[in-house]
């Protein structure tokens, strides 16, 4: 299984990027996916994430500025991302939690880097 993002960039204050994330591989199910951060000096934080049932969860930081979807018939999970603050600044991680042939597992994607300038 294999999580491919893609969508990071430099963009100025005020602006939008979308985040793009592609489980490849065999599967059963995908339980969970969503979008992680990480800032320099900061943990890594859950942004958004979508579970079973299409019950999305995002951080108060991110409400009313970000928004997760999910195509199923793609295994892509996107993150639109508009209103960019500098404090978006971050490493953007996918992360899924994926029933495969192996089991159940926790998986995790490349990071991209989201620079917000001001």
């Amino acid at each position: 299984v294999q999580l491919q993002a893609s969508g990071g960039g430099l963009v100025q204050a005020g602006g939008s990027l979308r985040l793009s994330c592609a489980v490849s591989g065999i599967i059963s199910s995908i339980k969970a996916i969503g979008w992680y951060r990480q800032a320099p000096g900061k943990q890594r934080e859950l942004v958004a994430r979508i579970t079973v049932g299409s019950i999305t969860n995002y951080a108060d930081s991110v409400k009313g500025r970000f928004t997760i979807s999910r195509d199923n018939a793609k295994d892509t999970v996107y993150l639109q991302m508009d209103s960019l603050t500098p404090e978006d600044t971050a490493v953007y991680y996918c992360n899924a939690v994926i029933v495969s042939g192996s089991g159940l597992g926790n998986f995790w994607g490349q990071g991209t880097q989201v620079t917000v300038s001001s």
